[in-house]
């Protein structure tokens, strides 16, 4: 099956990309940023594998692929901001990923990234088992989107935070 994302360019040293991940127990949103740091676009959706250890094989791949400087991994907080056990879920694997890709990772604040791309789709007119297809890599990219908002705007750095060491 021939894949539909886009053809990566030849990065220049100074250039590298943002990825983001979206994590899901089902599927993993990714989405890329320009080599400027500017634009997030999304890029595909991975269907995870039996281990975590094959999914993060297929991110890897992807940072590669595309020269990836950074890994931003959203970070699903209760509305009232704390670390509920999904949070604590996506900050293993976030940590997990920069072993696995040797890339800098950091997580950024998800909640109503998925709402948000719904609506997004939903005004766009995909709805039904094309909505489902992709709205994690949508979700992906209004994550990444608001992350380089946040480091493009030197008053205001965003809610990105740096992983925390390993317990």
């Amino acid at each position: 099956m021939p894949s539909t994302s886009p053809v990566p360019p030849r990065a220049s040293p100074e250039a590298l990309r943002v990825l983001a991940v979206d994590l899901g127990s089902k599927r993993i949103g990714i989405a890329l940023s320009d080599a400027g740091g500017v634009l997030a676009t999304p890029h595909s959706v991975i269907r995870r594998g039996r281990t975590r250890a094959q999914d993060h094989a297929a991110i890897a791949a992807i940072a590669r692929e595309w020269d990836v400087g950074c890994i931003v991994v959203g970070l699903p907080l209760s509305l009232d901001g704390s670390h509920g056990h999904a949070a604590k879920a996506a900050l293993r694997e976030a940590r997990e990923l920069g072993v696995v890709t040797g890339v800098q990772v950091e997580t950024y604040d998800e909640r109503l990234t998925t709402v948000s791309a719904h609506q997004i789709l939903r005004e766009q007119g995909v709805g039904g088992p094309g909505r489902r297809e992709v709205v994690d890599k949508v979700a992906a990219a209004v994550l990444l989107q608001a992350w380089l908002d946040g480091h493009n705007q030197e008053d205001d750095p965003g809610p990105a935070t740096s992983l925390p060491e390993s317990p």
